[in-house]
């Protein structure tokens, strides 16, 4: 009988495919087969040859992709055939340093089942170790300075293994096979506890830490990518100074429970919010309180009827947790408005007013990277802030970039975003370009992936407003080719490139502020648009912010404004709480709104909002941003199906019409859960009926829903259900926010499209 043909094949596997044990996995499913070869990493990924009989080769082929790594993201699988070398074995080689860099960096990933099981282990090397990790776990984005990811390429180079760890660390059958953070107490970063003033604590870091806790102290934890703030949830005391402290008066702070069921005590958590919460991304989920969770401090997320809760998500976290059995309050180690401290000398600086001790490590952190939040509706999740677990993985583009594009971003919420090839890869989370702190920690991040990816951006794609730093910014770069993309055009762009489309549609995008093309103020925009240009068809009425900025801060002003729109002088006659509270400050501001001094029109939802928030009597002066709306949507009775009526007027949705039946309502002795739920209703009827005459006017019956406005999701709910009832396909985000943490994607992929258009 004739022996089969030998055959070797060459095998690129791109996508997220690095330090997640996926040459393990190749060198197993290989050896078990008979094959022989090699797998290595390099720049562009994984490269693997295989040689051995055609259908054995075959087979591996199919095999490749049917179990990978859960850490893994296979993008693209490349083959060819190559002449075979007569190989006996299959090895794991070392990584090639040439060529392109384009293999995208890992997240970092929450600690393993396999992992906590073994700190909590006594019989275990690693018990009570904090930084314990596998190929299944542990940092990755956050410790890595350049690629391939070796550890000679992150902080962990400092470390040299002892011979158990390095024996773990070259064994391809186990599971710390080049698990490039591997140590153990041997050999490893060591956990310290320190006062405010810098001197150490005896005794074990971790319960002396957990005694602080339970005191009612604020400790300042090192985590993954920075600093946070930690107190016991469940003191009031607590709670209420570290807010003094930290200069959050009312903004919700997140929860860090010790596992699932003491979460289930404190929010409704279904299967999808039970998989998202265990999952290796471990991001911070908003899920509604419980009536009879009781257990936390009224401080912790108060006026809301929702919390953000996340399980421990690496070792310190399980240690910790556990040795103090209760939820904590786990928040950003910043001031308010500031980025989150990571580098250990800036953050006992800026935090030694506000933490009383710092529980802190010598594994060094090279990219600073807060927590990620997701928000569940129902079943499905809806990304609120983008940042620890997700970032950076690449977004695969149905069109490739032509050249390397850099998209600068917004103002609030900030991200930037790389365009390479079919890759676009997100930033984590920046935060608010306000301030010197935020705009360094932005500048960093760009070189810092620039570098490590070696793109030299070609295209730098930007907003229209003037007065953004990430503009300025943006148009300072030596630069040649330099395209303003306007906000809510970007928005949609974004919404689009989520969903792997690229249009034409029509996109609803829902905001608080973009600069128009007009220079007016946008924020409630109906527009015919692709990913290269767009039509504005329809938008909310103008009226005026009296006062720009102090407008934003003061929803009073724009309820006035709002109630003088829609009654003229007898609107400070209604018999509203609203009114009698705050209508002897009316009379400059409205002289201002109706001489047009310091008062821009704007076409505003975020206004709207809180316009309808202040005449309900909810929010008059805001302490966070969308604090105003958010409240509404939290008081809104989800079960009201009756709306306001609002005008729909060719190019104009006339929101005055439902501030004045709100108050009206409320004026005749309404509820303002009733009454929020018909404004809601309201709104989005008005906006189904733009988007029909948008239909009629260009034949498109899709609709992208995008901006900050979209993560109400009872607002977001209606409007989904009632296109859909009118025919419409509906298009909303669920892999980047709706808010401004997309428009960078946004403005890359535009700026993409316009290149492709003049070719």
């Amino acid at each position: 009988m004739a022996e089969k043909a030998t055959v070797r094949r060459r095998i690129r596997v791109r996508g997220t495919v690095q330090g997640v044990g996926f040459r393990p996995y190749v060198y197993k499913l290989a050896t078990e087969m008979g094959l022989s070869g090699y797998v290595l990493n390099d720049p562009g990924g994984v490269l693997i040859e295989i040689e051995g009989t055609e259908n054995v080769a075959a087979d591996f082929e199919a095999r490749l992709t049917a179990v990978p790594p859960p850490l893994s993201s296979i993008a693209s699988i490349e083959q060819e055939s190559v002449p075979p070398e007569g190989s006996s074995v299959f090895e794991i080689l070392a990584s090639g340093s040439g060529g392109e860099k384009t293999a995208p960096i890992s997240a970092d990933a929450a600690s393993c089942p396999d992992c906590v099981v073994e700190i909590f282990n006594p019989a275990e090397r690693r018990f009570r170790y904090a930084f314990t990790n596998c190929t299944n776990c542990g940092p990755r984005f956050t410790i890595a300075t350049a690629i391939p990811y070796d550890r000679a390429n992150t902080t962990m180079a400092g470390f040299v293994m002892c011979d158990e760890c390095r024996a773990e660390y070259d064994d391809p059958t186990d599971r710390r096979f080049h698990a490039q953070p591997v140590a153990c107490p041997r050999c490893g970063p060591s956990l310290h506890l320190t006062d405010a003033a810098g001197a150490a604590t005896s005794g074990d870091p971790i319960t002396a830490a957990a005694a602080l806790l339970g005191e009612g102290r604020t400790v300042a934890i090192k985590g993954l990518g920075g600093y946070h703030l930690a107190c016991d949830a469940r003191s009031d005391v607590a709670v209420a100074e570290l807010r003094r402290r930290k200069a959050r008066e009312e903004k919700p702070l997140a929860v860090m429970a010790p596992d699932l069921g003491t979460i289930q005590d404190l929010v409704a958590v279904n299967a999808a919010a039970e998989k998202l919460l265990t999952s290796p991304q471990a991001p911070i989920v908003l899920l509604p309180k419980r009536e009879d969770g009781s257990a936390l401090a009224l401080g912790v997320a108060p006026g809301n009827r929702y919390l953000g809760v996340m399980l421990p998500y690496t070792p310190l976290h399980h240690l910790l947790l556990a040795e103090l059995g209760a939820p904590i309050v786990l928040t950003s180690g910043n001031i308010s408005e500031e980025p989150m401290a990571y580098l250990d000398v800036d953050a006992r600086a800026r935090l030694k007013t506000i933490a009383d001790a710092f529980l802190g490590h010598d594994r060094p952190i090279r990219m600073r990277c807060d927590d990620s939040v997701v928000r569940i509706d129902e079943n499905h999740s809806f990304p609120i802030r983008r940042a620890r677990g997700y970032a950076p993985a690449p977004l695969t583009m149905t069109q490739s970039f032509l050249r390397p594009v850099l998209g600068a971003g917004p103002e609030l919420k900030h991200t930037f975003c790389l365009g390479i090839g079919e890759r676009a890869i997100l930033s984590h989370h920046i935060g608010d370009l306000e301030n010197f702190e935020t705009m360094e920690a932005f500048t960093d991040a760009v070189e810092h992936l620039t570098r490590i990816f070696s793109v030299e951006p070609e295209v730098v794609a930007y907003d229209l407003h003037p007065e953004y730093l990430a503009t300025k910014w943006a148009l300072g770069l030596d630069i040649q080719e330099k395209i303003g993309v306007q906000h809510h055009h970007a928005h949609i762009a974004s919404c689009l490139a989520d969903n792997g489309q690229s249009g034409p549609v029509i996109g609803v995008a829902l905001d608080g502020t973009g600069f128009g093309d007009d220079g007016t103020i946008w924020g409630c925009e109906v527009l015919a648009c692709d990913t290269r240009s767009y039509e504005r068809l329809a938008h909310l009425r103008y009226v005026p912010l009296p006062g720009g900025a102090a407008a934003v801060r003061e929803p009073w002003r724009m309820g006035a404004v709002y109630l003088d729109a829609a009654f003229g002088a007898t609107g400070a006659e209604l018999d509203l709480p609203f009114v009698s509270r705050t209508g002897p400050r009316w009379t400059p501001i409205l002289q201002m709104a109706r001489k047009g001094i310091n008062s821009p029109p704007a076409s505003s939802a975020g206004r709207l909002f809180d316009a309808a928030a202040a005449v309900c009597g909810l929010r008059e002066v805001a302490t966070y941003e969308g604090q105003a709306a958010t409240e509404l949507e939290q008081v809104a009775d989800p079960s009201v199906t009756e709306a306001y009526d609002c005008a729909v007027r060719e190019d104009e949705i006339d929101g005055v019409d439902l501030v004045a039946a709100l108050a009206s309502d409320l004026a005749d002795g309404r509820s303002v859960p009733h009454a929020a739920g018909r404004f809601h209703n309201g709104l989005a009827d008005a906006l189904v009926r733009a988007c029909i005459g948008g239909r009629d006017r260009t034949g498109l019956a899709t609709v992208a829903l995008s901006g900050g406005s979209c993560q109400n999701m009872l607002l977001l709910r209606r409007l989904s259900t009632r296109l859909s009832d009118n025919g419409f396909d509906v298009l909303v985000h669920h892999r980047i926010p709706p808010n401004d943490g997309g428009v960078s994607l946004g403005q890359a992929v535009v700026a993409n499209a316009r290149m492709e258009a003049e070719r």
